[in-house]
């Protein structure tokens, strides 16, 4: 069966970037990035090399790519390095020890902190040496499961100074979650809080803990961070507090010399079903990959305040917060809690009081912000920004306006970031200094990043045809494996197009004549109905363009006649009823703006869309209940359960 994806959206505004921000970008003219993008493509071992040369290594390498063991990539070949040392160390070396690196705030807002360089790499050295005390040395495994404070970036960095391999699981995660990456990968040391704050309530992080480590033989030691004051238990001989360690210990540690090759951190996919998946990344690649893409896609500059509000337990945190930006030098802040505590305007009066200048978040967010209202945007002076991204899925061009209008002031260009776990970091995104941005477009591809658009055969598709994304050869940050499971790692990843050496990214794109690429959505959230094979994405845009509709997501479900049928889970504006009129109204104008047979066969109102504390949709629960299956995954991720039961309850009745 081809694969072709119908494209039924056009979408032609282009907003060019303003000439302020071209004349001091760091690629200034489309003929920069052409030369740059051609060199990257044409002689990758000579780009990154030169881009390597400004890092500080214990051994130089011996090749740039050696791709002999293709799909493992071994960039920078026979080097040796830490990548702490590149992060805090080479700063500080030269003069900027004073920086401020992290400016965080926990969600009572009177908890801030304004950490320098010199300070981090105090607080690492020391973190590194209480874990060598508890026993842990290099590639050992440790977890990390945390709230968003600072001792969760010392953490990482400290088992990243002692070659120890870090696996972030985000802060919530049930304990049979924990259970299941704790042993796949017997993590020796786990790293925790009493508790962290959400929506001014406590998450015991310590208990769920310790019912997980009634089932992780592996661990040894159980290292606890007084973060709240909620009753917790200790275990003597396995748990310890983080400030009693900490007591006289050194502030003086060797960075471990590190092979190119060796892992720096492990990153499991929450995998719905089956057995969740390890990611792999080395320390050589990924450090040149994070450090370039940060650089140039948010055009990072020495005095910027940026802000990526993701958790440091999913791959945004790792490569745009923990790694990136201080491998760049940033000054960054770390937010603990959510976007709506104390109140709906969190964000923005976060944005004000840090003057933040790059500001980095998910479509769900800004989706989130749209529907809570423009007043909350209005009390705050957030003209500091001056420029803005999305990460997570494919954002819809409403979303996309809103945001440039009224978060941009309509003078933010908007790096619309395509990338996954598995990248390591941006594959496609505009060059903000370049690129005549596109609402919902993540345009062009990043240096190194050589991208297709392909049938079920390989075969590159005409433009403006749908098709499946793949990249044609290896990036420096991309995964090195499975944990493991190195075997899974070619089946998953590479085996489809295994002859053309294609990375299958899973997701479905389309490019135009202009050479710019927009994203569909996962090829498993195509829906086929009555041979007609449609993007959720572009359903979803259609709806949420109507002035009824503040979200959406769209899901297929087994139909006895069309193979697939369509059914739409709507958030609705504010002042909008929930009635069987209006759920028709939206129908017949999905038919009408792309095709009768797009018209959804379910139409469904809810106040709030099942989605995990990162902000994704949990689209496979959305299957279920189309179907009127009995909901049997994990639950515990999920932001607003109580939303989710009234969700089922309304379907059912809708029924």
């Amino acid at each position: 069966m081809s694969q072709d994806i119908e494209v039924t959206i056009q979408e032609n505004r282009l907003f060019p970037p303003s000439a302020e921000f071209v004349a001091q970008a760091h690629v200034n003219s489309r003929e920069q990035y052409d030369t740059m993008y051609k060199k990257s493509i044409d002689n990758p071992e000579a780009f990154w090399g030169e881009i390597a040369e400004t890092f500080t290594w214990k051994k130089k390498w011996d090749r740039v790519l050696n791709w002999d063991n293709a799909p493992v990539a071994r960039w920078f070949d026979g080097a040796k390095l830490n990548i702490t040392e590149n992060c805090l160390d080479r700063h500080i070396a030269a003069g900027r020890g004073d920086k401020v690196a992290i400016l965080w705030e926990g969600e009572p807002a009177d908890e801030r902190e304004a950490i320098t360089y010199s300070e981090l790499h105090e607080r690492v050295c020391k973190a590194a040496n209480v874990f060598k005390k508890l026993g842990v040395g290099k590639g050992d495994r440790v977890a990390v499961y945390m709230p968003m404070i600072p001792e969760l970036a010392v953490t990482v960095l400290a088992c990243a100074r002692i070659g120890a391999i870090h696996s972030v699981i985000f802060g919530g995660f049930s304990a049979p979650s924990l259970v299941d990456r704790i042993n796949d990968c017997a993590c020796k040391l786990v790293v925790t809080a009493t508790g962290g704050y959400r929506r001014g309530k406590v998450l015991d992080l310590k208990g769920i803990v310790d019912e997980a480590l009634e089932s992780t033989p592996c661990i040894e030691h159980c290292l606890v961070v007084k973060r709240t004051d909620v009753a917790h238990t200790m275990k003597d001989g396995r748990d310890v507090y983080w400030c009693e360690q900490h007591e006289g210990i050194s502030t003086e540690n060797d960075a471990e010399v590190m092979d190119a090759q060796d892992p720096l951190f492990i990153l499991y996919t929450s995998g719905s079903t089956g057995k969740p998946k390890g990611v792999q990344h080395s320390t050589a690649g990924y450090m040149v990959g994070t450090f370039t893409t940060t650089k140039y896609i948010f055009d990072m500059k020495e005095d910027d305040i940026y802000w990526c509000t993701a958790d440091l337990g999913w791959i945004t945190g790792h490569s745009y917060f923990a790694y990136g930006p201080l491998l760049n030098g940033a000054t960054q802040v770390m937010y603990e809690g959510a976007p709506n505590y104390p109140d709906f305007d969190r964000f923005w009066d976060v944005i004000e009081r840090y003057k933040v200048s790059i500001f980095y978040t998910a479509p769900t967010a800004i989706r989130a912000f749209m529907k809570w209202g423009d007043e909350h945007v209005d009390k705050h002076d957030i003209s500091s920004l001056r420029l803005l991204g999305t990460v997570g899925e494919p954002i819809n061009p409403s979303a996309w306006m809103w945001y440039h209008e009224k978060i941009g002031a309509s003078k933010c260009p908007i790096v619309d970031t395509w990338w996954q776990t598995e990248t390591g970091g941006v594959m496609i995104a505009p060059m903000p200094g370049v690129v005549s941005t596109r609402p919902g477009c993540a345009t062009l591809p990043f240096f190194g990043v050589n991208v297709g658009i392909v049938d079920d055969k390989g075969n590159d598709v005409e433009d403006g045809k749908g098709g499946l994304l793949v990249v044609k050869s290896p990036w420096p940050s991309m995964r090195t494996s499975i944990y493991g499971d190195e075997e899974r790692y070619k089946e998953v990843y590479w085996s489809r197009f295994e002859k053309q050496g294609y990375y299958l990214a899973g997701d479905g794109a389309v490019r135009d004549k202009s050479g710019y690429i927009t994203i569909l959505g996962r090829i498993d959230d195509v829906i086929n109905v009555s041979g007609h094979r449609l993007s959720t994405m572009e359903l979803e845009s259609v709806l949420v363009a109507h002035d009824m509709v503040a979200e959406a997501a769209v899901v297929g479900f087994e139909h006895e006649i069309k193979g697939e049928g369509i059914a739409a889970y709507i958030t609705p504006t504010n002042d909008v009823e929930q009635t069987l009129e209006n759920r028709e109204l939206l129908r017949q104008y999905v038919a009408k703006e792309i095709g009768p047979f797009a018209r959804p066969d379910q139409v469904h109102f809810t106040d709030a869309l099942p989605k995990t504390r990162s902000g994704k949709i949990m689209r496979r629960l959305l299957k279920d209940i189309a179907a009127g299956k009995e909901l049997k995954q994990d639950l515990s991720t999920i932001e607003d359960v109580d939303a989710l039961h009234r969700l089922v309850a309304s379907v059912t009745a809708d029924k």
